[in-house]
């Protein structure tokens, strides 16, 4: 297994690059010939998901080294049996055990404001295009993290990261506005570019929905499906205006510092990292005073 690993680490999404940044710029002629959104696009904002995009695939490469050693380790040693990388029901456990664990690990980090610290670096872009799939924070331990269930379930650590990464490329499709409803047995199963141009809205209807990475049908087994009304407003509650890409990274942190460091206890401080985004002390809840500085106030 461990002999497979230095072959096996090449990243689908970086062979798809090319692709991508075709993508990006017939998106852009499409926009720009549209002249009724013209102001749906900025060259600094894609700019910045351009460059954060690039720093997340190296920040990823490297973690991905040491987790898929370590996964290794868990497969080979740990797990009570090893599902073959090559049968078909391997790849079809490993299809759905990704997207529900994917779903999970979604929801999860706009629940908990450590977790949300990072993944609002996807959400603080105001336009929703192909680039902003690019768009990905760098602090990503607990991304690496969430894998861990599946080698220990005996599934092949290599074929998780590459189910991921084709995850990843999947999402390429799902943030455009150049694409409708499609047709309703397709809107049913996957996740659609409305389904997830609703994930991205900051309006109250739209708030912390539609969670799913290739299949919609874990949302609406769960309670958090919500269907494009209207056109969404995109960013965060609080929108972060800048596109500097060390701010865009970690601004939510040093305000998650900021509230920890100004709490009157330690449970407070607990509250501050591991409550939901915009958590505040019951006590303070009824002061006229400031709320803490967050982004996003899930439903």
């Amino acid at each position: 297994m461990f002999s497979q690993l230095s072959e096996r680490l090449h990243d689908p999404v970086v062979y798809a690059l090319p692709v991508v940044a075709l993508i990006i710029l017939v998106e852009f002629v499409a926009i720009r010939l549209d002249r009724d959104e013209t102001k749906r696009f900025d060259h600094r904002d894609t700019r910045a998901n351009i460059v954060t995009g690039l720093g997340a695939l190296v920040v990823s490469s490297v973690l991905r080294t040491a987790a898929l050693v370590f996964y290794a380790w868990l497969y080979t040693s740990v797990a009570p049996f090893q599902l073959p990388a090559d049968a078909w029901y391997t790849w079809v456990v490993l299809f759905f055990a990704v997207d529900l664990t994917i779903y999970v690990y979604h929801r999860m980090t706009h629940r908990i404001r450590l977790l949300w610290a990072g993944h609002q670096v996807h959400h603080s872009s105001q336009y929703l295009n192909v680039s902003v799939a690019l768009r990905r924070k760098w602090a990503q331990w607990f991304e690496k993290l969430m894998w861990l269930p599946l080698p220990l379930m005996g599934v092949p650590p290599v074929l998780v990261f590459t189910m991921h990464s084709v995850h990843l490329i999947y999402g390429l499709f799902a943030h455009t506005e150049k694409i409708g409803k499609l047709p309703r047995v397709v809107e049913a199963v996957f996740v659609t570019p409305s389904h997830h141009r609703v994930h991205h809205g900051s309006d109250p209807e739209y708030l912390d929905k539609n969670y799913g990475s290739i299949l919609i049908i874990w949302d609406r087994m769960f309670g958090t499906f919500q269907p494009e009304l209207h056109r969404p407003t995109y960013g965060l509650t609080k929108q972060l205006e800048t596109h500097s890409v060390w701010r865009i990274q970690w601004h939510e942190f040093a305000r998650m510092i900021q509230d920890i460091r100004r709490a009157r206890s330690w449970r407070d401080r607990a509250g501050y990292v591991f409550g939901p985004p915009g958590w505040r002390p019951a006590r303070d809840l009824g002061n006229a005073g400031p709320a803490p500085a967050t982004d996003h106030i899930p439903a």
